[in-house]
């Protein structure tokens, strides 16, 4: 384990968050909020513990292996929730530290689960953090250091591969720095061209900001206690089209540059997708009908929710809660699905679930033919065993996980549906559940306890579990 590369890394993270804090300080300045004390005190820390990493660990090999990438991306994730809290906490818009650690894991994993029972009472700087903590995670922090930082080397990849959402993760171009720059420059245009969109639906610089970040991370914090219900339908069909965009993965869009047509048009885990947010918008509005009485609206909120829970975004446009058993069912069944690997989304990945169920039914043919080879193909490329039998590990962690998780949260007085979907919007990084946690309530009525492994859930799934858990095996610290 090359400790000093990791520790290096981690003061440089430190570093590039006291900067990022400069950014909701000029908000404050703009409104003239007193919330620009606490955001200078908040960098003035992030940059002082960075600085100090740096300059113990400046005599230090650049060779990166996995290990090291597993560790740099766990240690600077809980590093960058940890002090992202602060401004929270100093500003007492949050008195409870442990609340603001929660609420900044929900915003850097892009899970948008929050603690907060008046969302409108925050201060506009502060609100514009929390939603910054989104577009911040959406693509990985540790991706945004290699786009900018020039000594980075190409063994970088293994960052990428840590910290990327999906089974497959590899090089767009040959060198991982530009992979990464590849990667932030679609980002930061989708987001731009969002903005502009809402601003020509009425919303102001500030709310186009904002629930751009929101889904441009798909994360869904805003900056009203109805989400975007109270928005012009105009503005909600604008941002269930980019929660949809923000859900497939950003390798098709750098082909779409290269005009690599077909390629897009092949690409199984694409089709797939969008199938089913076609069939699950279509079976929910008829579901649904009776409630709106009316053809458009049922179709537009059965859309935007379907978009914001396939995306992982949690935004919402009525309360799901209220609507019938069939129609929930196949909302909880999207929290798991998730979107497409290499996306900013949570839940298990569509690829993931194709490869699983390819592997699947070779296995059924083997036991019909024990002779027969067969081989798991995606997009007519076959499929390295070492990638299958990673899907397969995680899934069955996943479901290990889970299931620790959601009893360790059982012992709370809320009912059965309640604390499986709490775990599950957690775990899937998608915001809002069922029950006490729906769409029109909250997590702030779990004990700390619960908020704490409720977050350590929310770190698991945005990591996909393998970087938090082998951050406490005593084999990824070894030297060798």
């Amino acid at each position: 384990m090359n400790r000093k590369k990791v520790f290096f890394t981690l003061g440089q993270l430190l570093l590039l968050e006291a900067a990022l804090f400069i950014l909701p300080a000029v908000v404050a300045i703009i409104y003239k909020e007193t919330a620009l004390w606490h955001f200078l005190i908040s960098a003035g820390v992030a940059a002082a513990l960075g600085g100090t990493l740096m300059l113990v660990c400046r005599k230090r090999s650049n060779v990166i292996y996995a290990r090291e990438g597993f560790a740099i991306v766990a240690l600077t994730w809980l590093a960058l929730s940890a002090v992202g809290a602060l401004p929270f906490f100093l500003s007492r818009e949050i008195p409870s530290y442990i609340d603001a650690f929660f609420e900044t894991v929900s915003g850097f994993t892009t899970t948008g689960a929050s603690i907060l029972n008046d969302i409108e009472a925050l201060s506009k700087s502060i609100l514009f953090w929390r939603s910054f903590t989104h577009w911040i995670g959406g693509m990985g922090v540790l991706v945004f250091i290699m786009a900018i930082i020039p000594s980075v080397s190409d063994r970088s990849i293994h960052i990428i591969r840590a910290e990327v959402p999906g089974p497959i993760v590899g090089k767009l171009v040959p060198r991982a720095k530009d992979t990464a720059r590849v990667l932030y420059l679609i980002y930061i245009v989708l987001t731009a061209v969002m903005t502009i969109m809402l601003l020509f639906g009425g919303m102001d610089l500030f709310e186009s900001l904002v629930h751009a970040f929101g889904t441009a991370g798909t994360g869904g914090f805003g900056v009203k206690a109805d989400s975007i219900s109270s928005y012009s339908p105009y503005c909600q069909w604008v941002i269930t089209v980019f929660m949809i965009a923000f859900g497939l993965n950003f390798n098709l869009y750098y082909l779409l540059l290269l005009k690599k047509f077909k390629s897009v048009l092949k690409n199984l885990e694409l089709w797939v997708y969008l199938g089913i947010v076609a069939v699950s918008i279509c079976a929910i509005s008829v579901n649904i009908y009776s409630i709106y009485g009316n053809v458009a609206e049922t179709v537009r909120h059965s859309s935007f929710q379907v978009a914001s829970i396939v995306s992982t975004s949690g935004f919402a446009t009525a309360d799901f809660n209220l609507w019938p058993g069939f129609s929930k069912a196949i909302l909880l069944i999207l929290m798991f699905l998730g979107s497409c690997a290499g996306s900013t989304a949570g839940g298990l990945k569509i690829s993931r679930i194709l490869l699983l169920l390819k592997m699947g039914r070779n296995e059924l043919r083997h036991l019909l033919s024990p002779k027969r080879i067969n081989s798991v193909k995606m997009d007519g490329k076959q499929v390295d065993s070492a990638i299958q039998k990673n899907a397969a590990n995680y899934f069955i962690l996943y479901f290990f996980c889970f299931g620790i998780i959601f009893l360790l949260i059982s012992f709370e007085p809320f009912s059965m549906e309640t604390n499986f979907s709490a775990v599950a919007a957690c775990f899937n990084n998608v915001g809002p559940g069922f029950g006490a946690v729906g769409p029109a309530s909250n997590f702030a009525a779990y004990s700390p306890f619960s908020k704490i492994v409720l977050s350590f859930a929310m770190l698991l799934g945005r990591l996909e579990i393998f970087p938090m858990l082998l951050l406490f095996s005593v084999g990824l610290w070894r030297k060798k």
